[in-house]
């Protein structure tokens, strides 16, 4: 029987399937583009409400997403950790609340001792009466930070780092290298935690908690030294951050313009902001940095010298998946200029938080790629830990043509 005529296969599903549908289904990796702006159309529709039902099925979206489409890369495993993080930043922001924000609001839960401070700290209060209404904005600011930060952490888990770098432009081929590199911290220590706590069962370890913890932390940081070790050498080996062969010269001019043009972003972004600031200070000097910023950015990318071994294409399904991502942003922001009271509810007086028919659609076109989606190419057997966390079997040939003996090896093992 052949792997097509297995009930439920992927191969077995796209045979089904007529014409186009079929080459749709089959299972491939979407272009990480796609994904990030479908991450940051979520992060925008989140940042422009406080109301907890939109963002709290926002969090649901990303999270159903990257269990229906996510494969089983280490970078796909770093999903937990984001939404941990994001309940540590709304429990930051209410314990913020209730020490710097005592006595605001009018329905006081306790009472806490009010610790005096100088006459120079006048407006600041530390503890005091805590009510409601502080407990509850400090909770809306931090779910909408939070749903942020969890949308990225869906991109970073969807999105594979290293085609994201092939699709970086010439001229920031350096910040794109730093950036991928960066975003792969957290996959690739989620990976070594996981893979640290596995040999620990092997070996009986039985310790949990804080006692768990040095046995634990002293072989991820090995790992990540031996990572980044190896990072280092293959990308020297690679040759980034070799400019030799560039005149110096060039190299000036090119530095000139792209710090020059950052300085005129920076100036003319607050001459706009700054209505007291002198009108050449706002739109002329943002467009003079822009065309300094872009004309660095061209002279450096004419140097870089790079082939591409199958290129990443934009795709139907890559389009409507980015599109997807922002036409939630788009009706957020809509429903925000018809309803911009139930985008953020109010604390004072106390109020409960309502949906529109725009919030519920908003979010629907966000879990559309739940379903529309290709499925992720497989890369380990179900059931099975990934090859690179099993023993490597070494057969050995006798010089006397005996019969092989065959060992095994650690392999990755920490």
């Amino acid at each position: 029987m052949t792997d097509a005529a297995v009930t439920g296969s992927p191969a077995a599903d796209a045979g089904r399937l007529p014409g186009r549908w079929s080459v749709w289904w089959l299972p491939r990796g979407l272009h990480p583009g796609a994904w990030w702006l479908w991450a940051l159309g979520l992060a925008t529709a989140a940042s422009h409400t406080t109301n907890p039902l939109p963002l709290a099925l926002l969090v649901a979206v990303a999270g159903l997403v990257v269990v229906r489409r996510r494969g089983d890369a280490p970078w796909a495993l770093a999903f937990r950790m984001y939404v941990w993080l994001g309940v540590v930043i709304v429990a930051m922001r209410v314990v913020f609340r209730i020490v710097f924000g005592g006595g605001q609001g009018e329905h006081i839960l306790v009472r806490l001792p009010e610790i005096p401070l100088p006459a120079w700290a006048a407006g600041i209060r530390l503890f005091g009466p805590v009510a409601v209404e502080q407990i509850l904005g400090g909770f809306y600011d931090g779910l909408r930070l939070a749903t942020m930060l969890i949308c990225l952490g869906a991109a970073n888990a969807l999105a594979n780092p290293k085609r994201l770098l092939k699709a970086v432009p010439g001229a920031l081929y350096a910040v794109g290298t730093a950036v991928v590199v960066a975003l792969s911290v957290a996959p690739q220590l989620v990976e070594s935690v996981l893979r640290v706590r596995r040999a620990r069962r092997l070996r009986g370890a039985t310790g949990r908690g804080m006692r768990a913890l040095r046995g634990i932390a002293l072989p991820v940081l090995a790992d990540a030294l031996d990572r980044s070790l190896a990072l280092a050498a293959a990308m020297d080996s690679r040759g980034y951050g070799r400019t030799g062969a560039v005149p110096a010269g060039q190299r000036t001019v090119t530095g000139a313009l792209g710090l020059g043009g950052l300085v005129g972003v920076c100036a003319g972004t607050y001459g706009l902001l700054d209505t007291a600031a002198p009108g050449y200070l706002g739109l002329p000097m943002l467009l003079a940095g822009l065309t300094a910023a872009v004309t660095g950015m061209l002279l450096a990318g004419r140097r870089v010298r790079r082939s591409r071994y199958r290129p990443d294409r934009w795709r139907p399904a890559e389009l409507i998946m980015a599109g997807c991502g922002v036409a939630a942003a788009a009706l957020t922001m809509l429903a925000g200029s018809v309803d911009p009271e139930l985008l953020y509810p109010p604390v004072s007086p106390l109020t409960w938080p309502q949906l529109t028919p725009l919030m519920l659609l908003a979010v629907g076109v966000a879990a559309a790629p739940a379903w529309l989606a290709p499925p992720p190419p497989p890369t380990a057997r179900a059931g099975r830990p990934p090859a690179v966390d099993r023993p490597i079997p070494v057969t050995e040939v006798p010089a006397d043509g005996g019969r092989a003996a065959t060992a095994t090896t650690p392999g990755d093992r920490p």
